[in-house]
């Protein structure tokens, strides 16, 4: 007798729940002003993305072509899963070799967007881009080199 009072009331649970979603849902048919889901792709042009939204590791430049990345790999250790790989080299300023990136590779493949490598950086010099649009037939190009070619740190970082 038990088991049907419960398979009853599992009903009655089912049919509340299913009443409370269906009153949520019309609720958002009768005001239309309050719809919030964006018809994308029709909307591409003036589709704007949230400030706090987190797309990609995107290494800033200036016009003339500098970066403020110094190399310390401080981004790199911070990164959980390893997605971004600084390669350095040493370049010789004022008769001294000091070190600079060769190339500063993102993995975007591996990038959880947590975000933890932009606190770690001493120099602000990367941030997190508001670009969504990541699929691609070949994996290969979900890697990227950050620094552009023929960049070169900015005066006046250390």
């Amino acid at each position: 007798m038990k088991s049907i009072i419960n398979y009853f009331k599992e009903i009655f649970w089912g049919l509340k729940s299913l009443v409370k979603g269906m009153a949520v849902t019309g609720h958002y048919i009768t005001h239309p002003k309050e719809i919030i889901t964006q018809q994308y792709p029709e909307n591409k042009a003036t589709l704007k993305m949230f400030e706090r939204f987190r797309g990609e590791v995107v290494l800033l430049h200036d016009e003339n072509n500098e970066h403020k990345c110094t190399g310390c790999t401080a981004c790199e250790v911070a990164c959980p899963n390893g997605s971004i790989e600084i390669i350095p080299k040493r370049v010789e300023v004022d008769g001294r070799k000091v070190k600079a990136i060769d190339q500063f590779v993102y993995h975007l493949q591996m990038c959880t967007m947590c975000g933890l490598c932009i606190p770690a950086c001493p120099t602000d010099a990367i941030v997190m881009a508001n670009t969504f649009e990541h699929a691609v037939f070949d994996r290969s190009k979900l890697t990227k080199i950050l620094n552009k070619p023929g960049s070169k740190i900015m005066d006046g970082i250390k």
